[in-house]
Order: structure tokens, then sequence, then C-alpha cells
């Protein structure tokens, strides 16, 4: 746990008791602040109160003595409209933070040079985070990986020299975190999401631009520029003085890293060197693992580790649970475990890094279905429909691609192992990236992903993927 003692002898208002929000009470509490919890669940508040909080109604308190609203990330700030509590800490002329404000706060004050490397981005944030805090452990840091990948920053160990803490942040956390100042920060790419939350696709990509601007004076600002928008931020960046690098994966940049033919290059001028290859990392499959890579790779160089660890550690990354994840092997057949792939989109990406594939796909519909994803219907050998979607997807695919409405899981593993069995294709690939939400037939999509992943290691001949 990392105590808070910038607010010690203060009392500080917590609302949204979920896991940070917790996390946040126990570390203000462990710097000698009062604390007093809040949240529009009462079961939240039952466990505030279990753990030894003072909890209650923050609407019927005065809050002429809060030092501090800290905030739960998943509590509107600005949009569609500031919540309660945000308009009664504003009344009252007190800060609105969130809990990797006050990790900045204290690190500032105890270890301001440790190593603090913060990840953003539309897509690809917990894949990147992962592997960064894992060519860290390989390069023999002291490695810290929080924020919101899992674990709560609070509940991580102090900063340090010789430690390194790598952070995801959501847009909502940055819109939390004033003086956000990384020592490497990685913006991966911009695209329309969390509209609801931030009004308008430009506020989104501003709040998500504070993670790069921000950078210490000697840092650096990682920007993947295949998008519009993180070019125009790159420009930006280059305009204030900062120290950018800017990503591709698509074109070749005059002065950064990019990807060509699985090889990540550095360009400066007319130069060009190897920084490592990505050919038969499994993990790292697809044009989207690329660019995570790529970006990682910047990090790695700006944290000034060398070449034979960054190799080392890209080709032993194991992946993220649920995220093109390879599962297991029956002679040619390999099981991918994609439950992550909820929308369309995500689906995309997995259906681009595969040439025969028998899909696994349906759960509760997203809007849209997968009629987008219509280009890449050639790769697909046979589809397997389950859950609610089941009708609506057979209905797009129509002619274009054999398939059977499977309707469980269960049977949908089956069927494909058989049929991916006997197609004797060299390098046939069973693929569960659903298209859609788990909620008709799973909690979430990390239940769905591990009951596919029981299902294909239950199979006769199955070796599991170390």
């Amino acid at each position: 746990m990392i105590p808070i003692t910038s607010f010690a002898g203060k009392t500080v208002a917590v609302f949204g008791l979920g896991g940070s929000g917790l996390a946040s009470c126990h570390a203000l509490k462990a710097g000698g602040a009062e604390v007093v919890a809040g949240d529009d669940n009462a079961d939240n508040i039952a466990r505030a109160v279990q753990a030894g909080f003072l909890a209650a109604d923050l609407r019927n308190l005065s809050w002429a003595n809060f030092a501090a609203l800290v905030l739960a990330p998943g509590v509107p700030l600005t949009h569609p409209a500031p919540h309660w509590s945000v308009l009664k800490a504003r009344e009252a002329g007190i800060e609105v933070i969130g809990d990797i404000e006050l990790f900045c706060r204290e690190r500032r004050r105890h270890a301001p040079n440790s190593p603090f490397v913060a990840i953003t981005g539309t897509n690809g944030k917990s894949t990147t985070t992962a592997l960064i805090a894992h060519l860290m452990r390989t390069a023999g840091y002291d490695t810290q990986m929080g924020g919101n990948i899992g674990t709560a920053i609070l509940s991580l160990e102090p900063s340090r020299m010789g430690r390194v803490h790598v952070v995801e942040m959501s847009s909502y956390q940055i819109d939390l975190t004033p003086s956000l100042d990384p020592s490497v920060g990685i913006l991966l790419n911009v695209s329309e999401d969390h509209i609801d939350r931030h009004g308008t696709i430009e506020h989104y990509s501003e709040v998500k631009e504070r993670l790069v601007a921000d950078v210490q004076a000697q840092g650096t600002a990682v920007v993947g520029v295949d998008d519009g928008w993180c070019r125009d931020v790159a420009d930006r960046l280059d305009r204030a003085g900062k120290n950018v690098v800017r990503v591709s994966v698509r074109n070749p940049v005059p002065d950064g890293i990019y990807v060509e033919r699985g090889t990540i290059l550095r360009a400066s001028g007319a130069a060009r060197s190897e920084i490592a290859q990505l050919g038969g990392i499994g993990s790292l499959r697809g044009l989207h693992n690329a660019q995570n890579a790529a970006c990682a790779a910047a990090c790695a160089l700006a944290m000034g580790i060398s070449l034979d660890v960054l190799q080392n550690g890209l080709r032993s990354f194991p992946g993220l649970a649920h995220r093109m994840e390879q599962v297991g092997r029956l002679g040619n057949v390999l099981f991918v475990n994609d439950s992550k792939g909820t929308n369309a989109d995500a689906a995309a990406h997995a259906l681009s890094s595969f040439a025969d594939i028998f899909w696994i796909a349906g759960g509760k519909p997203k809007q849209g279905g997968i009629t987008s994803l219509a280009e890449y219907f050639p790769r697909i050998r046979k589809a397997y429909l389950i859950g609610e979607a089941a009708q609506e997807f057979s209905s797009t695919l129509g002619d274009r691609v054999p398939h059977e409405i499977s309707q469980t899981l269960d049977v949908a593993v089956e069927h494909a192992a058989r049929d991916a069995q006997a197609s004797r294709l060299a390098d046939a690939v069973v693929l569960l990236s659903p298209a859609c939400a788990s909620f008709d037939q799973y909690r979430n999509f990390e239940i769905r992903g591990t009951k596919f992943r029981d299902l294909v290691t239950a199979l006769p001949g199955v070796k599991p993927v170390v």
C-alpha cells in the first residue's frame, strides 16, 4: 500500500467505494487523514463500514471541513452531467481528484525521479501496459503494475529509486489527475469512444493528450501516429519542445519507430537500425499488437533497456488472458481465446491475424452487429454462432460464410475442433472472438473466456500452449 501523507491531519471525502475507492480510503487513513466515505450503492457503503471507515450520505453533511473529494473514475465528472458529489465539491470550493493524483503527489514528495510509465489510448492499453511491465521485469527492475489494468494504484508499493511503476490510465482517470507527470507517457491511438462521458471526440482526445503533454522535463512522450488525432497531438508536443517519439505500423516515419514486415525499426534522419523482430511471437500477432509492441519498445529504449533484453522480453511475453490468448494445440489446430473481443472492431483485430479461421461468435449483440467485418469473411472457413446474436449473425453471413447455429459454447468448441481437424489445413485456428457482450450466457467476458479455455483443454489430445 502507498500511504498518502499529503492529506495528513485533514478530512477527505471519498466517493465511489469499489476497488480503487476502498484502496484510497486505506491509503489516506494510513497517511494520517480522516476519511468520510460515500457511495450511491448501499452494499458498497456496508463494505466500507465493515472495513472500519466512517461512511455516510455525503449529501447530508457540511462540506466546509473537507480538504478534497477523491472521486472514483466510474463517477461522471463532466458528462452527461456532473455527479451530485462533484457539484457539492465545487460549491464548497474544494478540489476533485482521483487515486492516481494521490499517487503522483506522493511520488513527488518522496521519490520525484523514480521511473513512472503511464499508458493510455482507445485500444491496446492493457496489452501494452502488461508488455512494458514484462520488459521491465526482464531487465531486472522492481516493477509495480496497476491502475486501469486491475490493481488499484494505491494498493501497489510506494515509489522509490530503482522501482518502476507501470500504470494503465483510462480517460476517466486522466481527467482526475491534474498534476500527472510520468517520466514516460504513451498515447497509443484515439478513436471515437466514451463520448457519453466526454461530450465530443474533441474533448475525449484533449483528455487523452494530457497524459503525454505533461511528461517530466527530461521525460519522453511516445505517440502512435496512425490516426489523425494522434498525429496532431505529436505535432503540438513538438512545437511545445517535448521529447516526442512517433510510432507507426502503417508507414515509415522519418524520425521515430516503425514496423515493416515484422521488424521494429528506428529511424533518425537517413539512418535506419533494427530494434527487434516480431515474427513467430504468437502473443503479439496482428497489426494492433505490432503497434503495442512498437510503443513498448520505444518505452524500453527510453528507459535504457538493451536490444538483447528487449528482444528476449518480447519473445517471452505470455500475453493477456482473454486477449488473443493461445490456449492449446491439437495437431495443426491452434485454439485462441479472444473473449475480450466484445464488439466488431475488437473482433476485427483477431480476424485480421489469421488466414484459416473456424470462428466462434455471438452472445449479447452490440449495435451494428458484424456487418463491418465483411472484408474478413474470406478468412473464415466456418462460423459457429452462439447466444442471442446467433440468428442475426446467421442472416449477415448468409451464403458468404458456411456456418451453423451452435447456441452454446460447449457445442461450438466441439464442432469447431472436429471441423478444423478434418480440414487438414496447415494453420487452422479455432478462434473465440465473439463480437458480442457475454451477458446473455455469462456474467462477464472473463468467465466466458475461462469456460472456453476449460473446454479446449478438456479435448482429448490437446497440448496447452505454455
